[in-house]
């Protein structure tokens, strides 16, 4: 049936197919949803506290028996800098005074943190199948514990090298992340976004320079784009823009629509809502502040200043400030249970397949 079985005996799951951990706009509900339907769900945990991340993934035991991915950041952490903050905050003023909120009320810092000792320790009690990182991987110490709890370790490449680092550095499985992929760049021994690599110049490049899996991300949301990547040597593909406005995800009406509505030339790549580099759907701020602007505090405190903007927004139905991150193929993206559509894309790619065998 598939060409390659290698992530699927890695996996051991029903298709070779990853949902994207997408932190923010979706919870167990969807990695439950997705797992019923054959798809290894991956739980986005950057945002969450421990005790979240906890709750999470028991609500995802009890429902389904299905193997699943913890996902974590695991950026160098870097301390505010007050100056640069201020600079930003005044470069906001305009929408604070729109919006009626007061510039000195305090405010709650962005909530990324990177993977440590304390959510390596729930690893190692709740011993997911899979565990991946987004920005490398987490020092050797802690990546020992997680491999000694039984874990499989993946984590994203958006060039050759990153790849190869990754491999030699304990990786089983790469997910080599085009340029076309929705949300925060995964680069990490790069900082020039001039030179990111389309999905199909970068999946082949990366299978020749590695001997472990190779789960292709960006641009993939129907099997036509699944047959695609196999056949230029990935086991796997990650998707997540395709699921964003399935009913199980956590999408707001007004997001929703915003996506529903974008084209393929609807989505840029911009620093203004973190202060890394992440593809989404403009939104007000990002077209009238960047795309990418010099001001944005460095990751992810750009976006301490935009909390207080992007609540008072939703409240007034408004997503002026909330980040739409999404692939190029947002255009394809359909609105049916993520069940149904993680089994109409298999069924889509196997049909493919099996006339490009034939």
């Amino acid at each position: 049936m598939w060409p390659d079985r290698r992530l699927l005996d890695l996996f051991k799951t029903e298709f070779p197919i990853v949902l994207a951990p997408m932190a923010g706009v979706m919870d167990a509900d969807l990695v439950i949803a997705a797992s019923q339907g054959g798809a290894l769900g991956s739980l986005p945990c950057a945002m969450l506290s421990v005790e979240k991340a906890r709750e999470q993934v028991n609500i995802i035991r009890q429902r389904v028996s299905a193997p699943v991915n913890m996902n974590f950041f695991v950026h160098n952490a870097v301390e505010a800098d007050s100056a640069r903050e201020a600079g930003w905050k005044k470069r906001l003023a305009s929408y604070y005074r729109e919006l009626g909120i007061d510039p000195s009320a305090p405010i709650n810092v962005a909530n990324r943190a990177p993977f440590d000792a304390a959510m390596c320790e729930l690893v190692e009690e709740l011993k997911p199948e899979v565990v991946s990182f987004h920005f490398g991987l987490p020092d050797q110490a802690l990546l020992r514990r997680i491999k000694a709890a039984g874990c499989i370790v993946i984590s994203s490449a958006t060039i050759v090298r990153e790849a190869i680092w990754l491999e030699e550095n304990g990786a089983d499985a790469i997910i080599a992340q085009g340029a076309e992929a929705g949300g925060h760049r995964g680069m990490f021994l790069t900082e020039d976004i001039a030179e990111q690599i389309g999905t199909f110049a970068l999946v082949p490049q990366v299978v020749d320079a590695v001997k472990v899996p190779v789960i292709a991300a960006g641009g993939i949301a129907d099997g036509r784009g699944i047959a695609a990547a196999f056949a230029l040597g990935a086991s796997g593909v990650q998707i997540g823009t395709a699921y964003l406005r399935c009913p199980e995800s956590r999408v707001i009406a007004p997001a929703r629509v915003a996506l529903a509505q974008a084209h393929d030339d609807s989505t840029v790549i911009t620093n203004v809502m973190t202060g890394r580099p992440a593809r989404g759907v403009p939104n007000r701020v990002m077209r009238e502040v960047g795309p990418t602007s010099p001001d944005a505090p460095a990751f992810p405190h750009a976006a301490t200043a935009l909390g207080p903007l992007k609540a008072a927004a939703e409240k007034l139905g408004k997503v002026d400030f909330t980040n739409l991150w999404a692939g190029q193929a947002v255009r394809l993206g359909r609105e049916m249970p993520a069940a149904e559509l993680t089994r109409a894309l298999a069924g889509a790619a196997l049909a493919r397949l099996s006339q490009m065998a034939g």
